[in-house]
């Protein structure tokens, strides 16, 4: 175990989203188990940080917006908070800076706060996704960047290769909820039964919305006249649910609109075969047992990109669903932008909701998710990140003795 000096400390952490705050929040409370209560937490962070005994520079909401208008609309004050960050940071001399997630805002405080003062150790906490996106980002994050913190088992190794920082997988959040969303007996009924139950999951913004939602309905349609006894399930987030009900209101299966994390859990547990947009959720559907069809539309821009990339390297992965990547292989079916169609689909999902091959197949290698993604000793995530950034200490330790 590292051994560190009892001076006063100070550790900046900044984020910029509730994904952020909440990683932020365990490990401050996995720090605080280490150096105890004598350590000042400083820089951009949200409620549960607060909670932990954090004092922010300002309200993170100030930078907490997605889509490309609304971060537009708001970008001068983005820039201000920016700068504000650095400034802050730099005044506070910290022991180290720990950026989490939110590149656009956290690593242009990083990169500004290594020139202006290059001592301070620097850790990032979840890797932007060079293996699929950019992958040009990652030599550049080296030189910013001391020490990484990978929610994805393959990354350390996508970044060595790719000339990136030193790199450490810590865990993912996921695999420490996820009896939460893995069935219990008696809860998911067989799918031999009558009665099929199917996840559509259109993603949680407006604009994957618009895009997919038409036609995950005409393949619920079809599959209504294969299934009589169709259950389908749709969980949403809060300010997309009008909408939602508006645009579902002529699906001859009625969906179930899900609310919150509670009841989402609920629907996995029960749930036979997905529908769903790409993201996060196709890693909570694999490690709740469920077979799936994965489907993304980009916009005209990044379609405009996707036609460029031969000559500019944009996209470097083979697949852009997690289960896929992580476990190695293309288990997971995937659809892009034309390719997302009913007639494509609907035999598909049709196949996930009997006991096919296609089915068994994706169950049995969703069974190697575990093993691949739980750490050694069945560590905590916050445990895992935390002994890295203990490792940080110990060394600027050293360097000022």
């Amino acid at each position: 175990m590292s051994t560190v000096s009892d001076r006063p400390r100070t550790i900046c952490i900044v984020v910029g989203e509730e994904s952020g705050d909440l990683l932020g929040s365990e490990l401050i409370l996995a720090l605080k188990g280490r150096l105890g209560d004598g350590v000042t937490y400083c820089g951009v962070g949200g409620e549960r940080m607060k909670a932990a005994g954090f004092k922010s520079f300002f309200d993170m909401s100030d930078i907490a917006v997605m889509g490309l208008t609304a971060v537009l609309a708001r970008l001068p004050l983005i820039v201000k908070r920016v700068y504000q960050t650095v400034a802050g940071v730099v005044a506070a001399r910290p022991d180290v800076l720990i950026i989490i997630d939110s590149p656009d805002f956290t690593h242009n405080v990083a990169k500004r706060v290594r020139k202006r003062a290059p001592e301070i150790p620097i850790v990032g906490y979840v890797s932007p996704s060079v293996w699929a996106w950019r992958p040009g980002r990652a030599p550049k994050m080296s030189v910013y960047v001391d020490e990484l913190l990978a929610l994805l088992p393959f990354e350390p190794e996508v970044h060595e290769r790719l000339g990136g920082p030193r790199t450490h997988y810590v865990g993912h959040p996921i695999i420490e909820r996820v009896d939460r969303f893995r069935p219990k007996e008696g809860e998911r009924t067989p799918v031999s039964s009558e009665k099929k139950v199917l996840l559509v999951l259109p993603g949680s913004r407006g604009s994957e919305v618009d895009r997919l939602l038409a036609d995950f309905g005409i393949t619920v349609a079809r599959l209504h006249k294969r299934f009589d006894e169709l259950e389908v399930l749709l969980p949403a987030v809060p300010h997309m649910v009008e909408r939602i009900r508006c645009d579902v209101a002529d699906w001859p299966v009625k969906p179930e609109i899900v609310l919150g994390e509670e009841a989402k859990h609920a629907a996995f547990r029960r749930a036979h075969a997905a529908l769903a947009a790409s993201g996060t959720v196709s890693l909570e559907l694999a490690l709740a047992g469920v077979p799936m069809e994965i489907c993304y539309k980009l916009d005209w821009f990044y379609r405009r990109l996707k036609d460029l990339n031969k000559i500019i390297r944009i996209v470097s992965a083979t697949s852009m669903v997690l289960p896929n990547i992580i476990l190695g292989r293309n288990v997971v079916p995937e659809f892009l932008d034309d390719e997302v169609n009913a007639d494509r689909l609907e035999p598909l999902v049709a196949d996930l909701l009997t006991d096919s091959e296609a089915r068994r197949e994706q169950i049995e290698a969703f069974g190697d998710l575990d093993h691949l993604m739980r750490l050694p000793d069945d560590r905590c995530q916050s445990a895992a990140a935390a002994d890295v950034v203990m490792e940080c200490l110990e060394k600027s330790d050293h360097s000022h003795r």
